[in-house]
């Protein structure tokens, strides 16, 4: 594809900061990828999804920039087995409209179901259900690789599982992931029964969520990070399953998978910057921490309710205002509860006001080299771009390296180089497995030159 022909447009992640020139070029199969890849100047390559991710991991300044959303195909279905083919530009929120009125619902949703599996599996995306499935990357059963010499690779846990490895959670790093079988979950209706409980404070959610979080295939709670001293870590807190056919009302029994998804209305571009600030989000935590039930038990409630409820507002990311903004996102492991607590506690008394702040439990890791979750409590949350957010966010990183924790690439705009090279240990593994398929470094972007992946 000649250069000359592909738009020079601004791309930036889902904070909307820090916006660089690429040319973009759609690819719509394996050919057309292939043509992208030869002609890609002296910057490189990288793929693009549905931009998602926050920061730049999707971002080639002065490159190339691969557009995978026509990629968008079901190649195969297996019912047996609830397996699928696809290609990788194929949305999250397109499987969902397919297959959940098939009884068959994604494995492993983020808090977003406009992702594409190319996406999820560059990310190694997880979900409300880690603690008990793990991440989306090990429910796929092999994927189809384009590297920089120009071949596909099928690649899988089994065949050649250092590259599939690295590839899971690599941010497109190691080449462009063209299809994928994905083994989709069995349901018996498109309704959640939850859970809902409220919790004063941080230690008694930590308490809860250790005694029964087993009990539950999803379960996550969304934190109060303005709120101080004795409230400082107050939730609500919800958790459910699937329900089964028989136990929803009999006039859903008809037709239990029945299923929609909708935006409901758009964010316009013009919120001033300053419009989230400590008092209106002092104000908007208030309310809906108060609104929420102490405890209520076996509430039905629709896929998109429970697990998408901001993708019911286009372009909610707008409402930041032009500078944008951060999702700060980190793990520490189980024993280290006492840094979880000091970093709420920073966060609560900085000023800087957050109100979509969520914390889970991880379960076990999976040989990911960049793969991010890992046993312990992950705190997510979403901070206006503010004077002295970066002083603020550098320090709970040193506290983060201390409790032998993390961070997440998919939501990172800022984290300097020698800080995530303390937190991830296969960072050397990682690029063993890059020069090897692609020692000319073609897939690049503005997160890896940023951090020297």
């Amino acid at each position: 594809m000649p250069e000359t022909t592909l738009p020079q447009v601004p791309l930036y992640g889902w904070g909307r900061t820090a916006a660089t020139p690429a040319l973009l070029a759609p690819v719509h199969g394996e050919e057309e990828a292939r043509a992208a890849l030869q002609g890609h100047g002296g910057r490189g390559v990288v793929a693009r999804g549905l931009a998602r991710s926050y920061g730049d991991a999707a971002q080639n300044a002065g490159g190339h920039v691969l557009d995978m959303t026509r990629a968008d195909r079901v190649l195969g279905v297996d019912l047996a087995t609830g397996e699928i083919d696809v290609e990788a530009g194929i949305s999250l929120d397109r499987l969902m409209t397919l297959f959940v009125p098939m009884g068959f619902f994604v494995p492993v949703t983020p808090g977003t179901r406009y992702v594409t599996v190319g996406g999820a599996i560059a990310a190694d995306i997880h979900g409300k259900n880690h603690h008990r499935v793990g991440s989306f990357a090990q429910h796929v059963r092999w994927m189809d690789l384009l590297t920089a010499d120009g071949q596909v690779r099928r690649i899988s846990p089994e065949q050649d599982p250092d590259l599939f490895w690295a590839t899971a959670g690599g941010m497109g790093l190691t080449g462009v992931i063209l299809r994928a079988r994905v083994a989709m979950k069995a349901i018996e209706s498109s309704k959640i029964l939850v859970d809902t409980d409220r919790t004063p404070d941080l230690d008694s959610l930590m308490t809860l969520l250790t005694e029964t979080d087993h009990l539950y295939d999803y379960s996550v709670a969304w934190i109060d990070c303005v709120a101080k001293g004795a409230r400082m870590g107050r939730s609500v807190l919800t958790r459910g399953r699937f329900a089964r056919r028989d136990e929803l009302p009999a006039k859903q029994q008809a037709d239990p998978l029945r299923y929609s998804s909708s935006v409901l209305l758009s964010a316009p571009n013009v919120f001033p910057p300053g419009m989230l600030n400590s008092l209106t989000v002092s104000a908007f935590n208030e309310v809906w921490y108060r609104k929420a039930p102490k405890r209520k038990r076996d509430q039905l409630q629709s896929i998109p309710t429970f697990f998408h409820p901001l993708d019911g507002v286009g372009e909610w990311n707008r409402i930041y205002g032009p500078r944008g903004f951060v999702q700060y996102q980190v793990t520490v492991p189980f024993g280290q509860e006492e840094a979880m607590r000091e970093i709420l506690t920073r966060i609560s008394s900085s000023g800087h006001a957050s109100f979509l702040a969520v914390l889970k439990r991880f379960g076990d890791g999976n040989p990911g080299m960049l793969s991010y979750p890992s046993p312990g409590w992950t705190l997510a949350l979403d901070i206006p771009v503010v004077a002295g957010l970066a002083e603020l966010l550098d320090g709970l990183d040193e506290l983060v390296i201390a409790a032998e924790g993390r961070t997440y690439l998919a939501k990172d705009s800022r984290v300097r180089p020698e800080v995530f090279e303390k937190m991830y240990p296969r960072l050397d593994d990682f690029r063993a497995v890059r020069r090897r398929v692609d020692p000319d470094g073609v897939f690049t972007s503005d997160l890896a030159r940023r951090l020297s992946l």
